[in-house]
């Protein structure tokens, strides 16, 4: 898919961090394995949404493999401001992989915060909240070796549950030039408990570059009362955009006119079925019956979704 996009990637190049210094909140749609894809990030970007990541590539898979690279990474000369999340435990591998993508995006950003078995056991995700050292060293490589300025390096973090720890973290990739940092205001256990919002303020009073709040936002409201309450920079939202692609426009829930701009936009990419299909399970689960979602959840072709979706709603 690289090679789809080569003659307009000159033209695009943006620089995320202009975002952060306009003087706005940067709303910006997380990275979700499976979802936060091309067709999804098109939508997102309709309804005010500032800046998308892809879903998480493991890096060395991304190095190593051509078929990695066309299957995990797809954009358009549209797709911008964007960012693409890598799994690394390297830093020259980090380094590779952000040396092929960088002409093609405007940053990648180092997952230290996934906390799903396989990613810990591999070394990847959370467990490098536990390695700032090394997560200070893939910084620094990147760096180093990526000679584009407007050239992005981010993390996503966890917290500790001693949250001195999270500071030193932060402040040492600070010092190893990271651009910004996420932060997920649970530690590596929790799960469904509240976000540390508490947590994400100290971090952000403790540093100069900006942060961004992630966890538990549904709605602008939301996203208005965890700025307030953290002072971040900018808010990272992934289910609540899943539930609603509108939100950051203000929506209280998913317009007809999205569900309509998803279908048009879906099939304009050749969106596989079961990831349209998923995509409008989530849109319109606030806003269909129990009984309508027993119909539309087991509809099992686009055809079948198209004919439901004109049937019951005109689109």
């Amino acid at each position: 898919m690289i090679d789809d996009i080569r003659e307009t990637k000159e033209c695009q190049q943006k620089d995320p961090m202009d975002l952060f210094h306009s003087g706005q909140v940067v709303k910006i749609c997380a990275p979700m394995v499976r979802y936060s894809k091309l067709a999804f990030r098109t939508l997102v970007r309709k309804y005010s949404c500032d800046l998308c990541y892809t879903p998480m590539i493991v890096a060395a898979d991304f190095v190593r493999s051509a078929k990695a690279r066309d299957s995990e990474f797809t954009t358009n000369k549209g797709d911008r401001p964007l960012i693409v999340q890598f799994a690394a435990k390297e830093a020259q591998i980090l380094c590779d992989a952000a040396g092929i993508i960088c002409p093609f995006a405007d940053g990648i950003d180092l997952n230290c915060g996934c906390p799903q078995r396989w990613a810990m056991s591999e070394g990847y995700g959370a467990c490098l909240i536990n390695k700032p050292e090394l997560v200070k060293d893939m910084v620094r490589h990147v760096r180093s070796q990526i000679d584009n300025p407007k050239f992005s390096v981010s993390i996503k973090i966890r917290i500790h549950e001693d949250l001195k720890r999270t500071v030193d973290l932060c402040q040492k990739a600070e010092a190893a030039g990271v651009s910004w940092i996420t932060v997920h205001g649970r530690s590596t256990e929790e799960r469904h408990q509240p976000v540390h919002y508490d947590a994400i303020k100290i971090i952000k009073q403790s540093m100069s570059i900006p942060i961004v709040a992630n966890g538990d936002i549904k709605s602008l409201k939301d996203a208005e009362n965890v700025h307030h309450l953290t002072e971040a920079d900018g808010i990272m939202v992934a289910r609540g955009l899943l539930a609603n692609p509108a939100m950051f426009a203000g929506y209280e829930e998913t317009p007809f006119q999205c569900i309509q701009d998803w279908v048009d936009i879906a099939l304009e990419h050749g969106t596989p079925f079961t990831c349209f299909h998923h995509h409008l399970m989530y849109m319109m689960e606030r806003i269909t019956s129990k009984q309508e979602k027993k119909v539309f959840n087991v509809l099992s072709s686009t055809s079948a979704v198209l004919d439901y979706l004109n049937d019951h709603y005109g689109l």
